[in-house]
């Protein structure tokens, strides 16, 4: 079990070192070229950011398949499934369409058109859902039109979803990533632990999805060089979405429920069936928070007699800057909530009967809504630990409080890379950006998320 563990292990790795690698060029290349839209009212960075970063992860998505073909644990993936050449070959549309996007902005159902047939492409060539396993009932099979329908549907849905919620720096590759962390747990449990062949291509899709993120995200986080733009997001959503598919509807239930069965007794084959029935749950758990930032989206828009597609200020992570957090702040507490939900599905499905699980997710929530409602509030490390941390965590001396105040500058959040006043509104007009008042900010280059 070792070896594939570590020949995972290079994948990723040389995935994230590509992506890494050619994040730098391709910036310089959407600058030369002139992919940086213009500010827009919605938008929360403050100077013209380049786009197009998805050409370096769909980079490291090549790389990472052409490693994994050669490796010896996982080039059988290659020889006994078509899955990772449909997916390459989804992909490559994809991300093409996203490109043209992120350079001439192309309209909205052209892309939703580009998305259909990306999945599309991946059902002709075999990714795609054949069965359902449902709780009382056992494996359903679906005929060929409810199988595309259906793959199709989680495709373009998981797609708009992770486009939706890629609206701060280092947001959508962090919580995809953290998303593809808990479905490469998943679905490695289903491969190795019980010997289900047909979880492999899913366990390789999110640890080259992991390479992708975690390579993109230091030119991406908070101030970012470079947005990931359409051609990132609905790469990694497409790619998110395959393996969601891969093992939902690949992975036969019965062959599962016979490995449980010889596993051991039957009150923990029992206990243990639950992974059979967590491919209902678990897809659409990894993309929890975006889904209910399209569904919230979709419902605002259509109430005030707007497109569905129409752009505007209303989601997630816009509300959390209104209520008083920070840039940096409102990301985190997205990565929380992504990973308690994610996770905490994990863990259930390990040990359904364990109550602790259920107790210590409910105590994080409770965590969760404390920071969600304590906006102000920044953490001060004791004097002896002040010279280990940013400067935003240090207390500040009476000198240079009494310094500010002599000044008649006003009270911080503690952010020192957002200086935010407290209590600063959002707008996106008359020179006010997304926390405040241009005039209330430094002169040095500050960039946000664009979409």
């Amino acid at each position: 079990m070792g070896q594939p563990v570590r020949e995972y292990l290079l994948t990723l790795c040389v995935t994230a070192a590509v992506t890494y690698l050619l994040t730098g060029p391709v910036r310089k290349f959407a600058i030369a070229t002139g992919a940086m839209p213009e500010i827009r009212a919605r938008d929360v960075h403050r100077e013209p950011t380049p786009r197009l970063g998805g050409i370096a992860m769909f980079g490291g998505l090549c790389a990472g398949l052409l490693v994994a073909d050669h490796l010896d644990s996982l080039n059988g993936v290659f020889e006994r499934s078509n899955e990772p050449r449909a997916l390459l070959s989804g992909a490559a549309l994809i991300w093409i369409i996203g490109v043209l996007d992120d350079k001439f902005e192309i309209d909205a159902l052209i892309k939703l058109g580009g998305q259909m047939i990306a999945a599309g492409v991946m059902v002709v060539q075999g990714l795609t859902i054949l069965w359902l396993p449902i709780p009382g009932i056992g494996a359903v099979s679906l005929t060929s039109w409810q199988g595309t329908l259906l793959t199709v549907a989680l495709v373009v849905i998981t797609i708009n979803a992770v486009n939706f919620v890629d609206g701060l720096d280092g947001l959508a590759a962090g919580m995809v990533c953290i998303a593809a962390a808990a479905f490469f747990m998943y679905a490695y449990r289903i491969w190795f632990g019980y010997g289900i062949e047909a979880a492999a291509p899913a366990t390789l899709f999110a640890a080259i999805l992991m390479g992708m993120c975690l390579g993109f995200l230091p030119h991406n986080m908070h101030p970012a060089r470079i947005f990931m733009g359409d051609s990132g997001s609905m790469l990694i959503g497409l790619v998110l979405a395959a393996g969601a598919i891969s093992i939902t509807g690949q992975v036969d239930p019965d062959a599962l429920r016979m490995n449980l069965s010889l596993s051991g007794s039957e009150r923990e084959a029992t206990h243990a069936m639950l992974p059979v029935f967590i491919p209902l749950l678990m897809p659409l758990t990894i993309i929890a928070i975006p889904m209910a930032d399209l569904v919230l989206a979709i419902v605002r828009r259509t109430w005030k007699g707007q497109s569905p597609f129409a752009a505007d200020r209303g989601h997630l992570h816009h509300r959390l800057l209104e209520i008083g957090h920070s840039h940096s702040r409102a990301v985190l507490i997205m990565y929380f909530w992504a990973a308690l939900i994610a996770f905490g599905t994990l863990a259930y499905s390990v040990h359904s009967a364990s109550m602790w699980i259920v107790f210590v997710i409910v105590a994080l929530s409770a965590v969760g809504l404390v920071l969600l409602l304590l906006p102000r509030f920044t953490p001060r490390a004791p004097r002896w630990a002040e010279a280990f941390v940013p400067p935003r965590y240090r207390r500040r001396t009476r000198l240079a409080a009494a310094a500010a105040a002599a000044e008649g500058t006003e009270e911080w959040d503690g952010a020192e890379e957002e200086r935010t006043p407290v209590g600063a509104g959002v707008s996106g007009v008359n020179g006010a950006t997304a926390v405040g008042p241009r005039s209330r900010f430094p002169d040095r280059r500050k960039t946000g998320a664009s979409r």
